[in-house]
């Protein structure tokens, strides 16, 4: 066979591949059709970083409720002043006394000069009847003393500091035969407070 021959078989022999067919006997030109493209980009990651499933959690502590404001502490009473009372004789005694003023119908119980009960309201003795004026002592307690002067009258929790003058409870719209009326809580007071012996003034 000659040259010539030689390369037209061989031309045709490198070309048979390049159809639709088999890609038997590929040579060159076959290898360079069927060579997978690298046109298509690295694969990436079709997932995104793995994050919380669960979402950040926005609940708060609750808000603690104010503590209750505590009660307002009782106010304590004033302590009883002696700067009223006109009874000089009566806030200088030791243990317990009495002061009774006449004109502005006030009567007070007194420990070692300072006023522990009072003023309390009083009517003394009428026109012609006066409950005497001065220092005096206490006489005698009676619970419940009957005026035998008076049609045996009723004078409830009665303590004589002069001859037939006594405070006790009575009448604070009738003056009296020269006792010192008090009310019923007052004169049980007083009762219960004074003593035989124990200072009672009384000043106009």
């Amino acid at each position: 066979m000659g040259i010539a021959a030689l390369a037209a078989a061989f031309g045709l022999v490198a070309c048979s591949g390049g159809g639709t067919g088999s890609a038997s006997g590929g040579g060159a030109v076959a290898a360079a059709a069927t060579a997978p493209s690298s046109s298509s980009s690295a694969p990436t990651s079709s997932s995104a970083p793995a994050t919380s499933s669960s979402p950040e959690s926005t609940s708060t502590k609750p808000t603690p409720k104010p503590a209750p404001k505590p009660a307002p502490k009782p106010k304590a009473d004033p302590e009883p002043s002696t700067a009223d009372v006109p009874c000089e004789a009566a806030a200088a005694a030791s243990g317990t006394s009495a002061c009774v003023d006449i004109s502005a119908h006030r009567a007070w119980l007194l420990q070692d000069g300072k006023v522990i009960y009072g003023p309390v309201s009083m009517l003394p003795g009428r026109t012609g009847h006066a409950t005497p004026i001065g220092t005096f002592h206490v006489l005698s307690k009676e619970k419940m003393h009957l005026s035998k002067e008076f049609d045996n009258a009723p004078m409830p929790n009665s303590v004589f500091f002069y001859p037939g003058d006594a405070f006790h409870t009575g009448s604070l719209k009738v003056y009296s035969h020269g006792c010192v009326h008090l009310s019923a809580t007052s004169s049980l007071r007083f009762f219960n407070t004074l003593h035989v012996g124990d200072v009672v003034q009384v000043v106009s």
